[in-house]
Parts: C-alpha cells; sequence; structure tokens
C-alpha cells in the first residue's frame, strides 16, 4: 500500500489517480497507524513553505515520518513536499523544514524570466530510478518560485533551466522527490510515478 498523506494541502485526488492508473494501490490518510503499515508514503505539497510546515505540525505526524523514512522507508515528495525536505526556505524564513537533507530552498534567480516558473519545462538527468525508462530531456510540468538548493550537488538527480539552472528532483537511498508534477506531466510523469510504484 502507498499512502498519500493528507496534511490539508496538494494536489491528493489528482495525484492518487495518477498512481492509481500506473497500478499502485493508494490510500489518502492522515493516521500515522496508515503511514506505519505502507509500503511507500507520498508527501504532497502546495503553496507557501511555512504554511506546508504548519499543515504537516498540527497533524502531529512530523515525527512519524521522519521515523519511518530513516528506518527506510520510501518516500516520493512533490513540489512543495520536495522543498520541506530541507532546512528552510526564503519563502518562509521563520519556518523549519524537517531537514531531511541539508540546504536551502530559495527563489528562483530568473533574470527577466516571469516568476512563479509556470509551464513545461525540458528536465535533464543522470542516472535515477525515477527516470528509468526515460530519454532525451522530456517535458515536465511546473508551478513555483522557489527551488532547492542542497548542501550535497551528489543528492541531485534532475534539473531544468529557468534563467538559472533549477533543481527538479532529488534523490538519495530511500528518498525521492520531484519539483514538478508528475501528476500533471503526461506519460512521463505518469513513467516516473510508475518508476517509484515499483521500486
Amino acid at each position: 500500500m502507498i499512502v498519500l498523506i493528507d496534511y490539508g494541502v496538494g494536489n491528493l485526488y489528482s495525484v492518487a489517480k495518477a498512481v492509481a492508473y500506473v497500478g499502485g494501490d493508494v490510500k489518502i490518510s492522515s493516521a500515522a497507524d496508515d503511514i506505519e503499515r505502507a509500503d511507500k508514503i507520498i508527501l504532497p505539497g502546495v503553496g507557501a513553505f511555512g504554511d506546508c510546515m504548519k499543515n504537516l505540525a498540527a497533524t502531529g505526524l512530523i515525527p512519524t515520518i521522519e521515523r519511518e523514512i530513516s528506518d527506510g522507508k520510501k518516500i516520493l515528495g512533490i513540489c512543495v513536499g520536495l522543498q520541506i525536505l530541507f532546512a528552510g526556505s526564503d519563502e518562509s524564513p521563520c519556518a523549519d523544514g524537517l531537514k531531511i537533507f541539508g540546504g536551502h530552498v530559495r527563489r528562483i534567480r530568473a533574470g527577466n524570466l516571469k516568476v512563479p516558473h509556470m509551464g513545461w519545462n525540458s528536465v535533464t538527468f543522470g542516472d535515477s530510478k525515477l527516470f528509468a525508462g526515460l530519454s532525451g530531456a522530456p517535458y515536465f510540468y511546473f508551478v513555483h518560485s522557489y527551488h532547492a538548493d542542497p548542501a550535497d550537488k551528489n543528492i541531485i538527480s534532475a534539473t531544468t533551466t529557468y534563467g538559472e539552472t533549477v533543481t527538479a528532483a532529488v534523490e538519495r537511498d530511500n528518498i525521492f522527490a520531484t519539483q514538478f508534477h508528475p501528476e500533471k506531466s503526461g506519460d512521463v510523469g505518469l513513467r516516473v510515478l510508475k518508476n517509484f510504484v515499483e521500486l
């Protein structure tokens, strides 16, 4: 079973529908025992970094999530669900992230381009379990103004370009996360979700 964590933010039903479409047995839940029983967990996120952390803290699930990740359970963060894996963000300077990864989330330096970055962008990736079976530089759908700047650059598994090089995905051991929305990215996004389901 894959648990999609419900903490009041994120495109829960569109993500759940996409995961089910690629063969995942998915359940939307905010119950700690469901997260503990799950084979994998998905952490969505839409909106401001600080609001996401506030909502997540209000559920009381942070210790459970941290413990399950530490114990090796596979997790997929999506959009702000990626960002809150880091220590903090320029968007919400007074809010601490989960600190699963070292580093900071900062505003995109897009030059003359419009921020937020909204729309389809090509993604370049290396040797990554999430992108298995994909080739070239496929296009994924983004909606964000901030991106992760990891302390350990080796965890960056994919990038895009929007005025600067932007972190599109990170990966380390059992932890996976995408800045783009796989559930809104057509066939290539479904492939990313299928790869996670089949890990």
